[in-house]
């Protein structure tokens, strides 16, 4: 299924704003995570485990056991953003 991931604050300066991904049926947002870390350097770095990263589910905040649906937009960000 295809979910649209979204990227805020230093992450959107590491990994851009936006980018679609498929992720298998049942997929939650770790293993999302998980698929993004190891899809380049850059994910890996930016969303390491020693990272303190926030995730949003359709716009709420979540914890990452949470399960992705078809269309499901995701958002990372740091726990602090300004302005």
């Amino acid at each position: 299924m295809k979910v649209q991931v979204r990227y805020f604050a230093s992450l959107r300066e590491a990994l851009g704003a936006a980018e679609a991904v498929e992720v298998p049926e049942g997929s939650t947002l770790h293993g999302l995570r998980e698929h993004l870390r190891q899809s380049s350097p850059r994910h890996a770095t930016a969303l390491g485990r020693e990272r303190a990263v926030r995730c949003a589910l359709d716009q709420r905040l979540c914890g990452e056991d949470a399960l992705l649906s078809e269309g499901a937009e995701v958002a990372f960000f740091p726990p602090v953003t300004g302005g």
